[in-house]
């Protein structure tokens, strides 16, 4: 099994703060209409990410955006290499998808392909007007075209190294950090 070693932290607290509110500027200024926009998170770490944006937007603009969660295990193309029983999470999306605007998040795009996956099944629950991507970290190494419309940082990798990005709310702890692939040590 390879173990990970931490190169670099990338971002701090104060830093990934500081992107989101630039993300969520970005967002009013290319968005036409408030009221046709929702975001939704792809479970794990874009769940946070759509709520914290949320957030901002309903502190400047004081009005709140639908947040909704997507769980994409059933739709992924390596559901048969990841186990004979996938676990499943709730989708938890509290509104119609269906002619809205939707931001689909996640916190690091890397092949493309939890993003094709996530586009099945937010389709699943309807025909949205609009789907845009907004990640924390592009990575590259893309496997299939897809591009993020929002972007917080483009970080180039090796095909050895990996982001990490934690957040509070699932891990106690807030920061990007970029590690790489170290081979086990046999004793």
């Amino acid at each position: 099994m390879a173990l990970t070693r931490e190169k670099c932290q990338l971002m701090s607290a104060s830093e990934i703060d500081r992107t989101l509110v630039r993300l969520a500027h970005e967002i009013l200024e290319r968005t036409e209409d408030l009221d046709k926009l929702a975001f939704i998170g792809i479970r794990r770490r874009g769940v946070p990410l759509a709520q914290r944006l949320a957030a901002k937007i309903e502190s400047l603009e004081n009005r709140k955006i639908p947040v909704g969660i997507l769980d994409i295990n059933l739709y992924r193309d390596d559901l048969s290499t990841v186990g004979t029983a996938p676990v499943l999470n709730s989708t938890d999306i509290p509104f119609s998808v269906v002619g809205r605007d939707i931001i689909l998040m996640d916190d690091v795009l890397y092949t493309g392909r939890t993003i094709r996956a996530a586009l099945e099944a937010l389709f699943a629950k309807g025909r949205p007007a609009r789907v845009q991507l907004l990640a924390l970290i592009d990575r590259g190494w893309r496997e299939l075209p897809i591009e993020a419309s929002y972007v917080g940082r483009m970080v180039q990798t090796t095909a050895n190294e990996i982001i990490e990005v934690k957040f509070n709310e699932i891990d106690g702890t807030e920061k990007v950090l970029l590690v790489e692939r170290v081979a086990e040590q046999s004793v």
